[in-house]
């Protein structure tokens, strides 16, 4: 099970507005989402985002990551 999903970011400004407590949102889909959504974003409730969120993407691998592994002949 994933742990919070990485494409969630919480703002406190956004479409011209601002918020005196910082909201949920998504950086794939580029907008505020709902408090109900955000429980699926942060993997409560035994929800997890890679698999319960219609939206999620793999994120980009980091630099340094996968270094060292050998690439399949097959392939």
């Amino acid at each position: 099970m994933a742990e919070t999903c990485p494409h969630l970011a919480y703002r406190e400004k956004g479409d011209g507005r601002s918020f005196d407590t910082a909201r949920a949102f998504c950086t794939v889909t580029e907008s505020f989402v709902q408090p109900m959504r955000a429980d699926v974003c942060n993997a409560r409730y035994g929800l997890d985002p890679a698999t319960d969120c219609e939206f999620y993407v793999e994120p980009e691998p980091t630099e340094g990551e996968g270094e060292g592994e050998t690439p399949d002949a097959d392939r």
